[in-house]
């Protein structure tokens, strides 16, 4: 029975791990820029997470937003159009730059509004400058991920892996020189964080442009636009599908950012704590984000194809190696969550020992949590990458609403606010949040395909 869908976890594993790899690149950004400027101290550690939680709510709408890209590529490449492909590419990332910029200006307009959150002032005089740079840089990482999707909708998934590796050495190592100011360069604290944030997200698109210009099987997609010849039947068809994809993962992506908020409001420790947990958990989101697009382009492709019943059975695969990949997870969370903390701060610094020992037990209390939800998390992001390669966005976007608004903040409101569960309450509700969001989109999915398959 199970080897109809094991038969296919080679192939899937071949499509997502570039993007898994990828992926974590850009978490990874966020991993070195945490455990560099953890050692800085824990209110530099929480003003980065601040910083990040209005990054992270822009990046989410302008991720969501490009993943339209994908589906209309992937379809046009199951009916052999590539003409269709490239405008997809085209207006897509027309959009994705407007929406860039766009998001930018909200983020500066929206710099007044750490004075009014209830946060730790040390913590909000170090997150502002942090935001103003990095905020610039949604710029180009939005634009890059206009060529992601692209280059994802036709199967080729390791070009962005290549290009977000060397964005990550970019980072890494302007964050090693201008944080601490080492080789004479000056010392920034986390402004040099920023600083490498943003200069390594223009070469990343840059290079990855390059890359996609130099290949024979690309060039015909990514060169020769006629930005002057705009047609709104594409718009609307990538906005229909974009717009509701962005709401979907603003919606999961704020209620972890509401988390953020809530754990500021409880001091600072819980908020820095918060943020190894978070910055764990995204890793292996990763994961379940790269099978996500494995499972949006192969039923993407089998939709050109109205190959119905084949899709169905596909799509399962992905869900069952989610499965087993997130149980393996959930394990190594239960078994480190003592030892992952203490790779973000600096155990030796006799100055802020208290507070360093207080972060790394609340969150360790957090990882406990995190371990169970890993199955939820992975699970909802592969159903929804599944619905968008039926390019079915608007129910799933009300599920998602309801999952994380209706069921998972309250309960982490009330839980983190008013009972003595305090962080790991926070932390319930996500977990009752996404648990929710798993179970009701795939109804959705089990609905929607074996209504198609009976059509046939």
């Amino acid at each position: 029975m199970f080897k109809q869908y094991t038969k296919e976890f080679g192939y899937n594993l071949k499509l997502a791990y570039p993007v898994i790899l990828g992926m974590l690149g850009h978490t990874f950004v966020a991993f070195a820029d945490n455990i560099m400027v953890g050692q800085l101290g824990t209110a530099e550690l929480a003003a980065v997470s601040l910083g990040n939680s209005f990054i992270f709510i822009a990046m989410s709408l302008g991720i969501g937003f490009s993943t339209a890209i994908t589906p209309l590529v992937a379809e046009a490449d199951g009916a052999g159009n590539t003409f269709d492909g490239k405008s997809a590419l085209k207006h897509g990332l027309v959009l994705c730059t407007l929406l860039g910029f766009s998001l930018f200006f909200v983020m500066l307009l929206c710099k007044p509004l750490m004075h009014h959150m209830d946060q730790p002032p040390e913590v909000v005089e170090l997150a502002i400058p942090y935001l103003e740079l990095v905020a610039f840089s949604l710029v180009p990482l939005i634009m890059f991920q206009a060529f992601k999707q692209f280059s994802e909708g036709l199967s080729q998934t390791k070009y962005p892996m290549y290009a977000t590796i060397l964005a990550n050495v970019v980072n890494i190592t302007l964050n090693y020189l201008l944080i601490f100011g080492a080789l004479g360069f000056p010392k920034l604290g986390i402004v040099g964080a920023a600083i490498g944030t943003l200069a390594s997200r223009f070469i990343m698109l840059f290079f990855f442009w390059f890359l996609l210009k130099q290949k024979k099987k690309f060039s015909f997609y990514v060169t020769g636009f006629n930005f002057a010849k705009i047609e709104r039947k594409v718009i609307k068809k990538i906005v229909q599908l974009g717009f509701p994809s962005a709401l979907q993962m603003f919606f999961e992506v704020a209620i972890f950012t509401a988390a953020i908020w809530l754990s500021g409001v409880l001091g600072k420790n819980p908020q820095a704590a918060n943020q190894i947990a978070l910055n764990l958990s995204s890793m292996t989101f990763m994961v379940g984000m790269g099978l996500s697009v494995a499972a949006m382009v192969r039923v993407g492709i089998q939709k050109g194809l109205q190959n119905f019943q084949e899709l169905r059975r596909i799509a399962q695969s992905v869900f069952f190696l989610t499965f087993l990949l997130e149980i393996v997870f959930a394990a190594l969370f239960l078994l480190g969550r003592h030892w992952f903390p203490t790779i973000y701060l600096d155990l030796d610094d006799v100055v802020n020992m208290a507070d360093n020992t207080e972060v790394i037990v609340l969150a360790a209390q957090l990882l406990l949590v995190a371990a169970f939800f890993q199955i939820s998390d992975g699970i909802q992001v592969v159903v929804l990458g599944a619905l968008r390669g039926l390019q079915d966005v608007k129910i799933p976007t009300g599920i998602t609403f309801i999952a994380y608004w209706v069921i998972g903040f309250p309960i982490s409101y009330y839980l983190g606010l008013h009972t003595d569960f305090k962080s790991v309450g926070i932390w319930i509700g996500l977990l009752a949040g996404l648990t929710a969001s798993a179970a009701l989109l795939y109804l959705r999915f089990d609905y929607l395909t074996k209504r198609l398959i009976q059509k046939v």
